[in-house]
């Protein structure tokens, strides 16, 4: 019998996390080693539909209101019952909600594997550090998606041997050339028929305050005074969209900046792009920049959360202060002005992704860790050790 394995997800938005969630369930199942589920806490979002065609059984959700009411109670003893009616050996949590939900019930139902996730590297109020530790401490593991996060976690208290770095992985094949031929038909299908003769600058991030695209527009707003044949795309959704749109218009740049809105087609705008920016102002491993060098774009972004463990600084891009328009225009006006440079760039950054963040090595470290727990499956784990290196070693219960 294959053991079965539950992803708990906050919710199908067109988040980070959430792709990434996908991403795994995904892998999981084309691997046909396990028997998957899937359960939410917010049964909303464009990436359910992708989600239910992986699964056959039903995806319950579990809505919450607080940490602090009536509700979390039953919502966790309902989750728990779930978990032993559907003898579930393996439960993976991604965020700080899902966190303290998913290990508490998980804990609660006796599941053997509980494996929790940090995939941000900004700080957290003191409270809501101390209520994600006691979440960790029922966890067997912890899985950091960067080495930045892995030593904030070390820092806040999580025994060293308990956090695993494991990087983000991606579907390469969907990170292919296009024909320049191809390039005005997939402008024209995201609104920028106006770009088919200038380079084009993208940003791949939800509108949201972290994300900080007001300073790339800034940058924007330098850049085009530079260059003359330079378009720039934010492709995203969010709250700040009408902010933003009034900044572009107060910076002059109402024909230079074009909005694609919610993107489920990110690989389309990164083959029409010449080159991708990171504005953040914390992250955890950004997917934007791997889908990036995936792209063979060379970068330009900001040095947050794992920025260092993917950018090769001169070698596949350049790595600027968080907040500083000015250092990220000089760098991107660099790059512009020296396409031989930006090609050879671009091609090294395809590399490093095939060799550090494709999506098989993903899958070897995730079958991996539920191997190590797993012991009617011991096959695995022999190259574990392989993998994580001396990290695979012990851990607390």
């Amino acid at each position: 019998m294959k053991p079965r394995v539950l992803q708990l997800m906050d919710s199908f938005n067109q988040g980070g996390s959430e792709r990434q969630a996908l991403q795994l369930i995904r892998l999981l199942h084309e691997s046909g080693d396990y028997e998957l589920l899937v359960a939410s806490l917010n049964g909303s979002g464009i990436l359910r539909a992708e989600v239910e065609k992986l699964v056959t059984s039903e995806i319950p959700v579990f809505p919450l209101t607080s940490f602090h009411d009536l509700n979390f109670v039953r919502q966790v003893i309902r989750f728990a019952a779930y978990l032993r009616r559907q003898n579930v050996s393996v439960v993976q949590s991604s965020d700080f909600y899902t966190n303290i939900f998913g290990m508490l019930a998980a804990r609660l139902a006796g599941v053997p594997v509980r494996i929790a996730a940090r995939r941000e590297s900004g700080e957290r109020p003191a409270f809501r550090r101390f209520i994600e530790r006691l979440a960790y401490r029922l966890s067997q593991t912890v899985i950091a998606n960067c080495e930045a996060v892995r030593q904030q976690l070390i820092a806040e208290g999580v025994p060293a041997d308990k956090v695993l770095t494991s990087y983000n992985g991606l579907e390469l094949a969907k990170f292919q050339p296009r024909q320049k031929s191809q390039r005005q038909e997939l402008l024209a299908s995201f609104g920028m028929s106006a770009v088919a003769n200038r380079r084009l600058v993208t940003i791949v991030a939800n509108l949201r305050p972290v994300k900080d695209q007001a300073t790339f527009l800034q940058a924007a707003r330098k850049v085009r005074d530079a260059v003359s044949d330079v378009a720039f795309c934010l492709a995203g959704e969010g709250e700040l969209l009408e902010p933003l749109r009034e900044q572009v218009a107060q910076l002059g740049l109402a024909q230079d900046v074009f909005f694609t809105g919610r993107c489920q087609r990110v690989a389309d705008v990164l083959a029409v792009s010449d080159l991708g920016v990171l504005s953040s102002v914390s992250e955890g491993f950004s997917n934007a920049i791997i889908e990036y060098m995936a792209a063979s774009l060379p970068v330009v972004v900001t040095d947050v959360g794992g920025a260092r463990e993917a950018v090769s600084e001169s070698e596949t891009g350049f790595i600027v202060p968080a907040g500083d328009a000015d250092a990220m225009a000089a760098r991107i006006i660099e790059l512009l002005n020296d396409p031989s440079r930006m090609r050879s760039m671009g091609e090294r950054a395809r590399r490093i992704v095939e060799e550090k963040f494709s999506s098989a090595a993903l899958l070897e470290r995730t079958q991996h860790l539920y191997d190590r727990w797993l012991p009617a499956k011991a096959g695995f784990v022999r190259g574990a050790a392989k993998v994580f290196g001396t990290e695979i070693k012990g851990s607390s219960q």
